[in-house]
């Protein structure tokens, strides 16, 4: 049986592009604004320093994630105000994809300094790094891509 598909108005599709960016930015603001308190902590100044390396630059790329995912509102209420294009909810939706990667790269990168901070490992803070890495990528890109191959094509891997 066909899954059954309704298409949405733009209207309505601008509205839930928005709705999405909505949910995702509180989380990384909050995550953002714990990151920014880190170098205040007294463990800090015991990283290691590719703990501190890897601090800065978890820090910036989610810093390029709420640039990125807070796009959307801006351009519309900036450049289309009281109206809704295509044009401007292609650009929201590939705002907030790409808006997933640098929130993917700052969190798993999160994952490593606290790994290492706690565990004074190397290689645990690698592969919880990395392990993250693969999870947020998992579901984020390659889910997402193996179903719209999947929609566009009807069939379903494994069949």
């Amino acid at each position: 049986m066909a899954p059954q598909v309704e298409q949405e108005s733009l209207k309505d599709e601008m509205r839930n592009v928005v709705e999405e960016a909505r949910m995702i930015i509180p989380g990384v603001q909050a995550l953002f604004g714990f990151q920014t308190m880190a170098v205040f902590n007294n463990r800090f100044e015991d990283l290691p320093q590719s703990g501190v390396a890897a601090y800065v630059a978890g820090l910036a790329m989610l810093a390029v994630a709420i640039a990125l995912l807070m796009a959307p509102a801006a351009c519309h209420r900036m450049s289309e105000r009281g109206q809704v294009s295509r044009s401007l909810i292609d650009l929201s939706s590939r705002l907030i994809t790409w808006g997933m990667l640098p929130l993917m790269l700052g969190l798993s990168l999160d994952i490593f300094v606290v790994v290492l901070a706690t565990m004074d490992d190397l290689r645990a803070a690698l592969v919880g790094g990395v392990a993250a890495l693969l999870v947020f990528s998992s579901f984020w890109y390659v889910m997402p891509a193996v179903r719209r191959r999947r929609n566009r094509t009807g069939s379903v891997p494994g069949r």
